[in-house]
């Protein structure tokens, strides 16, 4: 009989004396940086100015982070508002003692819908095209980046899989345990590098970058339904209050999956831009 039991053990940050530089925090600095690379190859074949490309930068990772982090305290925290409130906004935790965390507790249904706001915004102040235009080409290094914030995950040992129950798994031995999980983070980078490959090779190789929304479309679409399927072998979440709404169904990121799947599919197939409803 064959196994594969893998068990994972580190240390959740560098120490540099000064400063602790927190692996998860690192990951999402990777994951920035080169979405930023990415983005400046496609809007140099758009030709579009650097200026634009830097506020884009900005508007993203300010809406991003923003959004992940009040979607984490408004579907799993929402403690916080009352007992640390400052916490949310901060890298610091007060509660028990003053102490820096990084920016922990992000949730990725909430950094999408900041995206679209963020990317809203940006579009009205600096580009002055669509938001569907903005965001047909963002997504594709959006889903290279959220591999790069699981891979994070799996460092931090958080937001484990359910036990295996065979020979086959990850054994988180950070949490003290000696039996194999699913490794669900790597699970989804997994799947979000092959949603970015599809995406840039779609970008770059037809012509459905101009067929607006349709790219961003199938971002929500692919990315949504991986986190929906692969949510039935993660570990429930704390502070599952929509999943406890509906008597523990599906979880809460299987919810809130749902309505984003469901947009995606009408930029996919009903959506007509009002320049070809004008014709």
């Amino acid at each position: 009989m064959y196994s594969l039991q893998v068990v994972w053990e580190t240390k959740k940050f560098i120490d540099l004396g000064f400063f602790k530089l927190h692996y998860y925090s690192l990951m999402w600095i990777v994951a920035f940086v080169i979405g930023f690379y990415i983005t400046k190859r496609i809007y140099k074949n758009e030709n579009q100015s650097n200026e634009s490309l830097d506020s884009l930068f900005i508007y993203s990772v300010l809406g991003i982070m923003l959004g992940a982090r009040l979607g984490h305290v408004l579907f799993y925290q929402t403690e916080l508002i009352t007992e640390d409130f400052f916490s949310i906004f901060l890298p610091f935790k007060f509660k028990g003692g003053f102490e820096f965390t990084g920016f922990q507790g992000l949730a990725s249904h909430g950094a999408a819908i900041a995206m679209i706001i963020s990317m809203y915004l940006y579009n009205k102040k600096v580009l002055k095209k669509t938001v569907l235009w903005i965001l047909d080409r963002v997504v594709v290094a959006v889903a290279l980046g959220a591999a790069f914030v699981r891979i994070g995950n799996f460092i931090n040992s958080e937001i484990i899989g359910k036990p295996t129950n065979s020979d086959f798994g990850v054994i988180f031995a950070e949490l003290g345990e000696s039996f194999p999980r699913h490794a669900t983070q790597l699970y989804e980078a997994g799947c979000y590098v092959i949603i970015f490959i599809i995406l840039y090779v779609l970008y770059w190789k037809t012509k459905k970058a101009n067929k607006e929304g349709y790219l961003f479309g199938l971002f929500l679409v692919l990315l949504w339904s991986v986190r929906f399927i692969i949510e039935f072998f993660k570990e429930p979440q704390s502070g599952e209050y929509l999943s406890d709404a509906i008597g523990n169904v599906i979880n809460n990121g299987q919810i809130l999956s749902i309505p984003l799947i469901l947009v995606g599919l009408y930029f996919m197939f009903f959506y007509k831009p009002k320049a070809n409803l004008e014709s």
